[in-house]
């Protein structure tokens, strides 16, 4: 026989229930939607030439937790013909960024490697006057080869610049009822100058960003700061 006690505790365990599905995020917002990075990303632009190449790092290797991570995976060698500049760059697409499917991040992959890092600082990316990405800058040595890398990694509409950042934008998109997606975006070269190890890069990327179509600029650097680059360069440079 059901008594009233019964049907109370009932109750409360589908209220209970009713909260937790409440807590949990359950609706997802994809910046990239439908697209293809390889198709808006372009391969040429400006003085740049550029060729698809492997993952330096086996970041998307076949069977490997990072093959889970990410949908898609887009790496590319881009050369100046005219000065012999080369930055490789690699954009790491997660569609899914969850509690167990998080973007790794290059600090944690080098050292994997045999990487030692001898450099590893937060880095406030100029783009244009008004527009500035917050990332990292890192050294990576091994054996006889140094690479100087920049990187930022774009969770939703928040651009972490530290694990620890990136931990607290997961955790409050995900109080908001969101499983958003994410993107990491990597440039690396070999320096030639020592004493300015990211300077091929750096000016690399503001061209590198002015060259993709205003409307996909927010997957790479988010929505607010892609409307402003929109405002100052309109079209993309070809």
């Amino acid at each position: 026989m059901t008594t009233r006690r019964d049907i109370l505790m009932g109750a409360a365990c589908v209220a209970g229930a009713g909260a937790t599905y409440g807590l949990q995020p359950h609706h997802h917002v994809a910046l990239l939607g439908n697209g293809k990075l390889a198709e808006i990303v372009p391969p040429t632009f400006g003085a740049w030439r550029s060729e698809d190449v492997g993952d330096p790092l086996a970041i998307n290797g076949p069977g490997t937790l990072s093959a889970k991570l990410y949908n898609q995976l887009l790496v590319r060698a881009y050369t100046n013909p005219t000065t012999g500049q080369q930055v490789l760059m690699l954009l790491a697409y997660g569609g899914l960024q969850t509690d167990d499917l998080q973007l790794h991040r290059p600090e944690i992959c080098y050292p994997a490697f045999g990487y030692a890092l001898t450099r590893n600082e937060p880095e406030t990316i100029r783009i244009s006057p008004d527009v500035t990405i917050p990332g990292r800058r890192l050294i990576g040595v091994a054996q006889e080869r140094t690479e100087s890398i920049i990187y930022w990694s774009r969770i939703g509409e928040s651009l972490p610049s530290s694990a620890a950042e990136q931990r607290a934008a997961r955790l409050k998109i995900s109080m908001e009822g969101i499983i958003p997606d994410g993107l990491l975006c990597r440039f690396s070269a070999l320096p030639l100058d020592l004493a300015h190890p990211w300077a091929d890069i750096e000016a690399f990327l503001p061209t590198f960003l002015a060259a993709i179509a205003p409307p996909w600029r927010k997957v790479l650097i988010g929505t607010q700061r892609g409307a402003t680059l929109a405002a100052e360069i309109p079209k993309a440079v070809v």
